[in-house]
């Protein structure tokens, strides 16, 4: 694996999603072959939006979650958030309606205030973050308490045979299609290895709890391809 400080992942992670921002969407339905639409309905049906709360959508990308999210018509606020300018621009693009602010900010340092939010969600992001304790010790502080936390992320499948499969599958198609995609195959070979070496669903629930959290729990999609990890603030 390329081994980099925590500094230097910070910048790769942006020049990836720099390079593949107009693409972005596309290659997620390609590389997941469209579960990972499927994957964000189950997610948001699990957040469960009600009328008149306060949701914080961290790393939101192109906003997927927050569209999902406005297919329900509910009237909530949504602070989008994501470190990279490029993904908001997408973002931006595809929201057009509704009560949404956007904002360049690292997970790591939020500027919002102590319980602020009733829930926080990010998806497929965490992987990316460089200090993933302090992205989780954010998340604690600015929900309210009683407000929930909830995090759809890739993780490691149960059985032997699927993960051998996923991982074949991971090492050399994810790099082949970021090449026609993006032209830039050397940033999807580092997503390809964030997998691998991201928390696995038990150590990740740890560090959930080890942040402040409660009744922390997490549920496998697609045989562990995926998890949902939730937690309250009491």
């Amino acid at each position: 694996y390329l081994k980099v400080t925590p500094k230097e992942k910070t910048k790769q992670v942006q020049k990836v999603f720099s390079n593949v921002a107009f693409n972005y969407d596309l290659m997620n339905d390609v590389m997941s072959f469209g579960a990972h639409r499927l994957w964000k309905k189950i997610f948001i049906d699990i957040v469960n939006p009600s009328i008149g709360e306060r949701i914080i959508d961290v790393g939101s990308g192109s906003g997927d979650l927050v569209l999902e999210i406005q297919k329900k018509h509910i009237n909530t606020k949504i602070d989008v958030i994501d470190l990279n300018e490029e993904m908001l621009k997408q973002g931006k693009k595809r929201i057009k309606k509704g009560n949404v602010k956007f904002y360049v900010q690292n997970a790591e340092d939020l500027s919002f205030d102590n319980n602020t939010f009733d829930k926080y969600l990010i998806s497929f992001c965490l992987r990316n973050i460089t200090d993933i304790d302090k992205s989780l010790s954010e998340a604690y502080r600015i929900l309210k308490p009683g407000g929930r936390y909830y995090c759809l992320e890739f993780s490691k499948p149960t059985s032997i045979p699927l993960s051998k499969i996923y991982s074949y599958y991971k090492s050399n198609f994810i790099p082949f299609f970021g090449k026609i995609f993006s032209n830039y195959q050397e940033g999807y070979n580092y997503l390809n290895e964030s997998i691998d070496l991201f928390p696995n669903q038990e150590i990740l629930k740890n560090k959930i709890q080890d942040a402040g959290f409660k009744s922390v729990k997490y549920i496998n999609l697609f045989d562990g391809i995926v998890s949902i990890h939730t937690g309250f603030k009491y």
